[in-house]
């Protein structure tokens, strides 16, 4: 992190646009999985195209999308995957003072919060890469998820089960894969991370989906509400540390 922090400005913005660029491309791929399911659900494949532009949070579409296929109404389906959403409010909160977007921008900025641009924005060692980190980021997953889904719910019929290539599970390993060097570096991270999954499991039995992810953001308040110890080596003052509350979404 120390070297990456020492690198010139426009190349911390150039490897920020590039990290964000190739996964959003990679992660976009798994809305083949989700248009598959949606229309396997009973959805057309107008709906799904819609919910993909204007919803675009791949982990409450599935919710939605699980619901309707288990037989529950749109109503339950449409309340779970907004509450599954709400995770990205917190996001919003942490990302305002580092994107620092104004007037109606803000309005697609908002709906390219996910937890993949967040991830690539907090990772960044300068405000401006954090700014073009994201920007790239929510430009090619957008466009990726979007054609994806579409893909995937006109040729829902000829995919099989969207599980049996692995796409559902493209976007946690992606966003594990962002996490690691914090996790790697900082014992409070970890530990945020541990408590936050063990939180997750333990009510995943007993709470409906979405309500244990929620859940697991306690484990970060907690980490939170502890006293500033400084900033951590290699960050110029002033710079925001990574959210540790994002650990816990990894589940």
């Amino acid at each position: 992190m120390a070297d990456i922090a020492a690198e010139p400005a426009a190349w911390q913005t150039a490897r920020a646009t590039r990290n964000g660029m190739t996964l959003g491309l990679a992660v976009g791929v798994s809305g083949l999985a989700f248009g598959a399911a949606a229309v396997a659900s009973g959805l057309t494949v107008a709906q799904t195209a819609v919910l993909s532009l204007v919803a675009y949070t791949g982990a409450s579409q599935f919710a939605l999308a699980a619901a309707i296929a288990g037989g529950g109404s749109l109503v339950a389906g449409t309340a779970g995957a907004v509450l599954l959403g709400t995770r990205n409010t917190l996001y919003g909160l942490r990302l305002a003072g580092l994107l620092q977007v104004r007037g109606m921008l803000r309005l697609p900025a908002a709906l390219g919060i996910t937890d993949e641009s967040t991830a690539v924005a907090l990772a960044q060692p300068g405000r401006a890469a954090a700014r073009a980190g994201f920007r790239a980021t929510f430009a090619s997953l957008y466009l990726t998820w979007n054609a994806a889904s579409v893909a995937g719910a006109i040729g829902a019929g000829h995919l099989g089960s969207p599980t049996a290539f692995g796409l559902d599970v493209v976007g946690p390993a992606a966003f594990l894969a962002l996490l690691w060097p914090r996790l790697r570096d900082g014992r409070a991270e970890r530990g945020v991370a541990v408590a936050g999954a063990a939180i997750a499991l333990a009510a995943t039995p007993f709470c409906p989906p979405g309500l244990p992810v929620i859940l697991a953001a306690v484990a970060a308040l907690g980490a939170a509400l502890r006293p500033a110890t400084g900033e951590p080596a290699g960050r110029p003052p002033g710079e925001p540390a990574a959210c540790a509350a994002v650990a816990g979404e990894a589940g």
